[in-house]
């Protein structure tokens, strides 16, 4: 084992699959024999995602992938094509006795032109060996309840989950909380806070004129966004920490000596949660307003994609943290998720954004980070680097780590008196204190 200068943990095999002891969580050993009984079929269902990179709303071939491996699992009711969404599905396992009903997200989408360069196989990967794990504990020691595993496309700018959540899927099946994952190449942690976020198309309309002969003629619609754009960097200097805008000019005009009568442009909107971020959108709207009034064009604006900020939980990242430290060899502490939740809590905060932030406004959720190791360039997500590192044999096995991990929360869950009644009080004073920026 070494920590390399970034602080990322380079780990063995060992390191990932260390011999549970005595101590261990009640459900672990279970757990871990559960998932390495099937862990070589799991490798080859994450290869076969990962080496078939699809686009949003297009994971055929995970779709087809994972529902078929989900109906050879014995007792699982499979729904492929769910809830109008073609690359959507759901897998449930019911004890057939009333209890908690724990439920488990799966991504599947890549990025356009660098594949599963933010390692949805690993998300895939994690999630349905905790979801399996789960039902084949509870199985086996004849616990109440029930776990549904949704296959959620798109969450690249698609917003799957919130057409799932529109749709009433996770209500149908009166799920009480949801568990997820993702990776990365920072420190492990159980808490996840990410930003809300909200895209804009502005477009400008003017009217067109020599730009020599007769200039008063025209109204120029790329003055106008120039005037919104040096006003959106003006904003910036009282923005607060978290807020972020940024944009790019997609249509400036043909030619330099006509007064433009179109311009357009994308832009995008982050802050630390959901009401910040409307609050900062106002600011953000007045500028683009500013430039129409300015020059006389005519403005549109167009609100696009838009995702919640997640908001983690506390009575569920310590039950993951209990679990998944006790899978880590203690030859490699820095592996290890801190028990001080408020620093945990800072190690997962992110500037990135995840329509897991939507289901996290809609029930308690979790969404733990987990390192793997970088590709040869050392980069994060979203970069060809992190493509290859998410292919790998060890990021396979991390992820199947932190499937235990989830399996072992769920188990908590389902067993420990109380803990579904604190989940579910935390999440609900968590979601009225973010009620206010």
């Amino acid at each position: 084992m070494r920590v390399d200068p970034d602080d990322f943990v380079v780990v063995s095999h060992q390191d990932v699959t260390p011999s549970l002891s005595h101590s261990s969580p009640r459900y672990l050993a279970e757990i871990n024999d559960a998932i390495e009984r099937i862990s070589d079929k799991l490798w080859a269902v994450n290869r076969k995602i990962h080496d078939n990179p699809e686009l949003g709303y297009e994971e055929f071939i995970a779709h087809e992938t994972l529902t078929t491996f989900m109906k050879s699992i014995d007792g699982w009711k499979v729904t492929p094509s769910a809830y109008g969404l073609k690359t959507a599905w759901v897998a449930v396992w019911d004890s057939g006795k009333k209890g908690p009903a724990i439920s488990f997200n799966c991504e599947m989408d890549a990025l356009e032109g660098i594949g599963h360069a933010c390692g949805h196989n690993l998300i895939a990967t994690a999630s349905v060996s905790g979801a399996l794990a789960t039902a084949e504990v509870m199985k086996g020691n004849r616990l109440a309840g029930k776990v549904v595993l949704f296959g959620t496309p798109a969450e690249e700018g698609g917003g799957g989950k919130i057409k799932l959540l529109q749709a009433g899927a996770y209500k149908d099946h009166k799920v009480d909380l949801n568990l997820i994952s993702h990776p990365g190449i920072t420190r492990n942690h159980a808490l996840t806070r990410t930003s809300a976020y909200m895209e804009l198309r502005v477009e400008y309309f003017g009217r067109e004129a020599h730009a020599a002969a007769s200039p008063w003629l025209g109204i120029n619609a790329l003055d106008a966004l120039i005037t919104a754009y040096n006003g959106l960097s003006v904003l910036r200097q009282q923005t607060m920490p978290g807020d972020v805008i940024q944009g790019n000019i997609t249509d400036g005009g043909s030619r330099p000596n006509i007064i433009h009568a179109y311009a357009a442009g994308n832009f995008v909107v982050r802050a630390n949660t959901q009401a910040r971020l409307d609050e900062l959108v106002v600011k953000v709207r007045r500028c683009f307003e500013a430039g129409a009034t300015a020059t006389g064009a005519t403005l549109k604006l167009a609100p696009g994609m838009a995702y919640a900020d997640h908001v983690p939980n506390r009575p569920l990242g310590a039950s993951y943290m209990r679990y998944f430290n006790a899978l880590v060899s203690p030859s490699s502490p820095s592996q290890m998720i801190p028990a001080d939740q408020d620093l945990d809590e800072m190690l997962g905060r992110s500037g990135a954004s995840t329509d897991q932030g939507d289901v996290s406004y809609a029930m308690p959720s979790l969404s733990p980070g987990f390192a793997i190791v970088p590709g040869p360039q050392g980069n994060g997500p979203h970069s060809p680097d992190f493509t290859y590192a998410s292919g790998t044999r060890d990021a396979f096995e991390r992820a199947l780590r932190v499937g235990k991990a989830l399996a072992g929360t769920a188990m908590d869950v389902l067993t420990v008196d109380g803990l579904l009644e604190d989940v579910k009080r935390a999440w609900e004073d968590s979601i009225i204190g973010l009620s206010t920026p």
